[in-house]
């Protein structure tokens, strides 16, 4: 029996390494062809270990484009959308979740169907909206419709606020609360795995997203990374090494986020799953 488990947990490490080296081959290119020549990124075979390693890659990256500038713009945009995001979709999912209402379930359900609208359904209408109100060319639609909240951020959050037991807000009532101390005091604080995992989520969207600063941003000088990244591989063709090395660059935040929070991460995943 133990030698049969062990078998069976030998072939499941097994199988976990090959899909873990699976899916960190493109993570393992990108970091080698970052530090190649130009010459060296097409050569057959394949080098995997450059040589030499040309870490000036880095800093050829910093002089084709304004780098830090378009830095400092997605951390802009990332940091006001996560956080409209994610305060906005918590008060609309305990709207849903805590207090009782005639329509709440068909609302939410009306809700949820917007999360299988594809988006460029709606493209050209915002397009549109945002052009009358004179917004294109700034950060503002890309900010300021996060504060209506995010469908897939109130289900996740909705789902995890069900999972409270009644009796503490009713204790709470009765002591004289109102809903909004409900709601900031005793709610919100049980929540922050399921806040966390929304605001990581939000975070990998609006820090990766690339079509919506596409579409609305015209100045050069209020592109994001993602844009000015597409403009460094469309003005130097050849230049790989310095695309892939802005990549990795743009790809740093997001490992070390996942990194300090994975813990906390599965843990409003799973808890939102297994309790809603």
């Amino acid at each position: 029996m133990a030698a049969r488990r062990g078998r069976w947990n030998a072939g499941i490490y097994l199988i976990l390494v090959v899909g873990a080296l699976f899916f960190l081959t493109p993570f393992a290119w990108m970091v080698s062809t970052s530090l190649k020549t130009d010459a060296q990124v097409f050569a057959i075979p394949p080098e995997w270990v450059p040589a030499p390693v040309m870490w000036s890659n880095y800093a050829r990256l910093m002089k084709e484009i304004p780098f830090l500038r378009y830095l400092g713009n997605t951390v802009l945009v990332t940091v006001l959308s996560v956080t409209f995001y994610v305060a906005s979709s918590a008060v609309v999912a305990y709207g849903f979740s805590r207090i009782r209402w005639p329509g709440r379930e068909l609302l939410f359900y009306c809700l949820l169907a917007t999360m299988v609208l594809p988006p460029q359904v709606t493209l050209i209408p915002q397009f549109v909206m945002f052009q009358k109100l004179g917004w294109v060319g700034t950060f503002l639609p890309l900010v300021v419709p996060a504060l209506t909240g995010s469908a897939f951020a109130v289900f996740l959050l909705r789902q995890f606020y069900a999972a409270i037991p009644n009796d503490i807000s009713d204790s709470a009532r009765i002591d004289g609360a109102n809903e909004w101390q409900i709601f900031s005091r005793i709610v919100l604080p049980l929540a922050k795995p399921a806040l966390a995992t929304a605001a990581l989520f939000i975070f990998i969207w609006t820090w990766t997203d690339f079509l919506n600063p596409l579409i609305y941003l015209t100045d050069d000088r209020l592109y994001t990374l993602a844009i000015g990244l597409q403009q460094l591989a469309s003005t130097r063709a050849a230049a790989w090494p310095l695309l892939m090395a802005g990549s990795l660059l743009m790809s740093v935040p997001i490992i070390v986020l996942f990194f300090f929070a994975q813990k906390t991460f599965i843990a409003g995943v799973s808890t939102a799953a297994v309790k809603g």
